[in-house]
């Protein structure tokens, strides 16, 4: 497993598709599926963060901040809206880690006000910050866009 910050040296390509796919309105917009207890899928709507920091998610207190603490597992999807290609996605898999040094969460929550134009919501400065680290990614495009086929471009991270 490897940072986002080293898919975007190892594969520059597939990481800025990628970032196409998850910021294509303008802020991070994905879902995020963790492991419950019982070992169950939990589903959340996320937005990520992608910053020279890397791959990001701000959590609340919660079952999704529980989950992640307690086992890492994560996948990450988003896809493209509306037709006709609704049906392009991203999805990454890996393991995420709850950051606390203060160069790196500043960087994220500096990233997310300029993303927003300095607007953010309450609770903002005490949500958990995870770093997603990067597994496996998958591309599906419905047409061929010049530096990837239409159909499934799959991306594993060396042992």
């Amino acid at each position: 497993m490897i940072t986002w910050t080293e898919f975007e040296q190892h594969q520059p390509f597939l990481a800025d598709a990628g970032r196409t796919q998850i910021y294509q309105f303008g802020i991070g917009l994905a879902f995020v599926a963790t492991v419950r207890p019982d070992g169950g899928p939990r589903v959340h709507p996320v937005c990520p963060v992608i910053s020279v920091a890397g791959l990001h998610l701000l959590i609340k207190a919660g079952p999704k901040q529980e989950d992640l603490r307690r086992d890492g597992r994560y996948a990450l999807h988003s896809e493209t809206c509306p037709p006709p290609r609704h049906d392009d996605g991203f999805a990454i898999t890996g393991r995420a880690r709850e950051v606390t040094d203060a160069e790196t969460t500043g960087l994220v929550r500096r990233q997310v006000l300029a993303e927003r134009d300095g607007k953010v919501w309450p609770g903002f400065d005490e949500e958990v910050i995870f770093e997603l680290g990067v597994e496996r990614c998958l591309l599906t495009l419905t047409q061929a866009d010049g530096r990837f086929p239409a159909g499934p471009t799959i991306w594993k991270a060396a042992p």
